[in-house]
């Protein structure tokens, strides 16, 4: 089977519009797919800059960022005075009234103390309280001022309002951790249990609105901490008035995806408008892949044979640049004497590596609306309603501007005259980022890979993405075209669109920076999980991947893991779960440790990577951790103590036997690397031990029909996924019998909408599914656990880039969304690569019929 080396990530945020008329094939898919995708991916440049469509008709909502925040990009094609929106909804935006502590870190009076009397009311003497100011909460909770540990807190914010909100909407902005109750002017608002949110945006009901007049307002808050972590944080901000200028939607004709780009198709009166999004996320081009810059193509093209006036309208906003709604910015075009031009916008705080965790997005550096400069292209940034008006009176835009109102999103907006259409007519724009610093490495800020320690600037990188745009667009058809042949001669046509959806996905969930000697570090996010940094588990699910088309990669994902501990700042004797919470990699920050799921996934990845690369050089270099590891599988593996395993939504639990098939193969892959290195003494040992350990494992998990969930506990299952490294690492270390005993037992019991992971819930992780499809070497096992993970796909109602954790019964998702352990979904064609007589050819070109 051929294949070839790819591609990865290069996104960012920024439009450059160029030469009008560009080959038509470019609007042509090399291939179409048939699956209705949860989300569409649009820009993919890292966990940050991060576009998704959450609907199937681009128009039909705004475009988001992965965690469903909104991330604007608004599109226009005005066509003879009438204007079609093709892309987003006009939103508008909230203005902040009274800034939360990530805007600004106000000022209020507060006690640990209960107080006596209603202390929430607008008479209320709070003069022997302290005064602080916010956030209030524990010392890791983000944009603290005032530390606050005790069990309670009671908080006033007293404010002078200089307009009166008390005829328009008004909205509360708040979060708390634990147990909170808020008032306004003595007028409660909010009273809950013991939950924990942040970010929540409360539109307040008429009465305590009434309340809102010109002069002194009370806001008073109590929160109680039951465990953990506390905080408290709010404001109110306002609706600006309503105003929409482009009501008459497209018609959306059409939308297909393959690996680097998604295709739309519009019908715009009588001018059809195709779109292209491209992310060159090719990956055997580190600098093109991780170059903060996308692509949108577009091209339009009379449908009655007359010409027609056209103007095209793209526009993002400075959401793209913020965390949350409400941090001030500053928004400016700059014109470059090397003929480039863009608008940018950034934070005028810029918190450099400071905002981490989970469900955040970038507030430092700047986002990039960017085209080379020509006659038919205006590029402006104005205020959120300026641009718009403008276009839709005029087809045109102010050129340049700069803004720094800190009360309102701002609007960067490009505009490209097309003049009188007949024929075909095409243009591009570009979307970027540029981070300044991307990661922090043991308290060493580290640069994006793409700018080789300050060598390279965002101007350089954008120039050469005009340059290159034609061979990149082409660079990206050849792979498309590519993995989608070695995806559906693996595995049909359903497994090749599966693989296809989640290509940019997987890559987009990393963020590649180099250490200062040098070496590789690519480090994932654990999206809508804890926001982890480098986890191994992380790494263990999406290697395969990497092994196809780009084994340095998964080095780069193991290399801080091998530093962590061989530095000392790792002493204990297996694998770091993690290196941190995103993008600060300064230790691990996970609550527990995994020790034999971490040990054996590094054990089991460098053996791989050794078979891949036919040499255990990489082994080498790391051997005595390998050996430090190895010989604590040997000790815990074989019947693991109560701990965690990847599957740690499911709890502690002892005895696990997918989790000893593990250890046991980590084992046997230090034997088979030791035998690499010339070691046979070693090898012939630790090989003899994992073949004496297997033949254990089969009599404690075997139940009749299958093998057990845990050793104590008969009449329970659990997908055995793990399996498959004993032979696609040619280890043979397991008897045969055990995969297809297993794979019938499995057909008996999945569900519509695929295999639940173990006899305990009926959810599953689509991951594991296609590791399980592979442990028999029949095609009809694989297409057998395959369909369903499809059909999930296709049907399920949570529309959110897709989530691999998912219920089997009704294809909701249970949590997790746009991570890289999908990159395991890759594990057919990486069995074709390493174990060729899987499955035969024959049999995979039959499933693709």
């Amino acid at each position: 089977m051929k294949l070839v080396s790819s591609m990865l990530i290069l996104l960012a945020g920024l439009f450059s519009a160029c030469s009008p008329r560009q080959q038509a094939d470019y609007f042509t898919p090399v291939a179409e797919s048939q699956l209705r995708a949860p989300a569409y991916p649009l820009v993919s440049i890292d966990p940050y800059t991060s576009g998704w469509s959450f609907t199937d008709q681009l128009n039909a909502d705004q475009t988001r960022h992965w965690t469903g925040k909104p991330f604007p990009l608004l599109g226009v094609l005005r066509v003879d005075g009438t204007c079609y929106r093709f892309m987003g909804k006009e939103n508008i935006p909230l203005r902040t009234v009274l800034p939360t502590a990530q805007v600004e870190k106000w000022e209020a009076t507060y006690t640990e103390k209960k107080p006596a009397g209603n202390w929430f009311e607008n008479t209320f003497n709070d003069a022997s309280w302290k005064k602080g100011k916010a956030a209030f909460g524990t010392p890791e909770m983000p944009h603290l001022a005032t530390t606050w540990q005790s069990e309670d807190v009671w908080v006033r914010r007293t404010f002078e309002l200089d307009e009166d909100l008390s005829g328009q909407p008004v909205f509360l902005n708040y979060s708390h951790d634990d147990v909170f109750e808020l008032y306004i002017n003595g007028k409660q608002v909010v009273s809950t249990g013991y939950v924990w949110k942040n970010d929540v945006v409360l539109e307040l009901p008429d009465d305590v609105r009434a309340s809102l007049k010109q002069g002194k307002n009370v806001i008073a808050a109590h929160c109680h901490n039951t465990t953990g972590g506390a905080y408290v944080d709010f404001g109110l901000s306002v609706k600006m008035p309503d105003a929409s200028f482009f009501e008459t939607a497209a018609e959306q004709t059409d939308v297909t995806y393959t690996p680097t780009q998604t295709y739309y198709t519009f019908a715009c009166g009588p001018v059809n408008l195709n779109l292209v999004f491209t992310a060159p996320l090719l990956m055997d081009d580190l600098d093109l892949m991780s170059r903060p810059v996308n692509y949108v193509s577009y091209q339009v093209q009379s449908t009655d044979g007359k010409a027609h006036d056209v103007q095209l309208y793209l526009e993002a906003t400075s959401a793209w640049a913020t965390n949350v709604p409400g941090q001030a910015v500053k928004s400016s075009v700059i014109l470059k004497p090397e003929g480039l031009m863009y608008a940018t916008t950034g934070t005028t705080e810029q918190p450099v590596l400071q905002t981490k965790g989970d469900d955040v997005r970038i507030d430092w550096g700047h986002f990039f609306l960017a085209a080379a400069q020509k006659e038919s292209v205006t590029i402006g940034a104005s205020d959120f309603l300026h641009p718009k008006k403008e276009f839709a009176t005029t087809g045109n835009i102010t050129r340049g501007g700069n803004i720094d109102d800190p009360n309102q999103e701002h609007s960067l907006a490009l505009v490209d005259n097309l003049g009188s259409v007949k024929d075909a007519t095409a243009g591009y724009a570009m979307i970027a980022y540029d981070d300044d610093y991307a990661i922090q490495y043991f308290n060493d800020n580290r640069m994006a890979y793409w700018k080789h320690n300050g060598q390279v600037s965002i101007d350089q990188a954008l120039l050469q993405a005009v340059q290159e745009y034609e061979s990149i667009m082409q660079r990206c058809r050849e792979f498309d075209e590519q993995l989608i042949e070695d995806t559906k001669n693996a595995g049909g046509q359903q497994y090749a669109e599966l693989c296809a959806l989640v290509y940019r996905q997987i890559i987009a969930a990393h963020k590649l920076v180099e250490d200062k000697n040098g070496n590789l570090l690519f480090f994932s996010k654990e999206n809508f999980s804890n926001g982890s940094i480098g986890t191994v588990d992380i790494t263990y699910p999406s290697a395969p991947l990497f092994l196809v088309y780009n084994p340095e990669l998964l080095k780069g994902m193991m290399n801080f893991i091998f530093e962590y501990s061989e530095s000392g700042r790792w002493q204990k004797p297996f694998a770091a779960h993690d290196v941190g919470t995103y993008p600060q990699a300064n230790g691990q920050t996970y609550g527990g440790d995994m020790p034999v799921e971490e040990s054996g996934n590094m054990l089991i990845l460098t053996t791989a990577i050794a078979l891949r690369e036919g040499n255990a050089d990489y082994a080498q270099k790391h051997w005595d951790v390998l050996t430090t590891w190895t010989n604590y599988l040997v000790e815990a593996g074989l019947d693991p103590e109560n701990q965690l395993c990847t599957d740690d939504f499911a709890g502690h639990f002892a005895h696990n036997a997918n989790l000893s098939i593990k250890a046991i193969l980590g084992i046997a892959g230090y034997g088979k690397l030791a035998e690499m290195l010339g070691d046979q003494e070693t090898a012939d040992k630790y090989l003899q031990t994992a073949k004496e350990m297997a033949g254990k494992w089969k009599e404690m998990a075997t139940d009749g029909d299958h093998y057990k969930l845990t050793f104590d506990k008969p009449g329970t299952w659990s997908q055995k996924y793990n399996l498959i490294w004993d032979k696609l690492l040619g280890l043979n270390i397991f008897d045969k019998d055990i995969a297809t005993t297993e794979m019938a037992y499995y057909k008996t019991v999945q569900n519509t909408y695929g295999l639940p992971l173990d006899s305990r819930k009926t959810y599953t992780k689509s991951d594991w599914i296609m590791w399980t499809a592979c442990l028999t070497d029949q095609m009809d096992d694989f297409q057998a656990l395959v369909a369903p993970v499809y059909k999930y796909a296709n049907e399920t109602p949570t529309r959110i880039p897709l989530s691999d954790w998912h219920e089997t019964t009704d294809a909701t998702s249970v949590g997790f969304r746009a991570r890289s352990v999908v990159g395991g979904y890759f594990m057919k064609v990486l069995e074709q690569l390493m174990y060729p007589n899987a499955s035969n050819a024959q049999s995979a070109a039959q499933a693709t019929k």
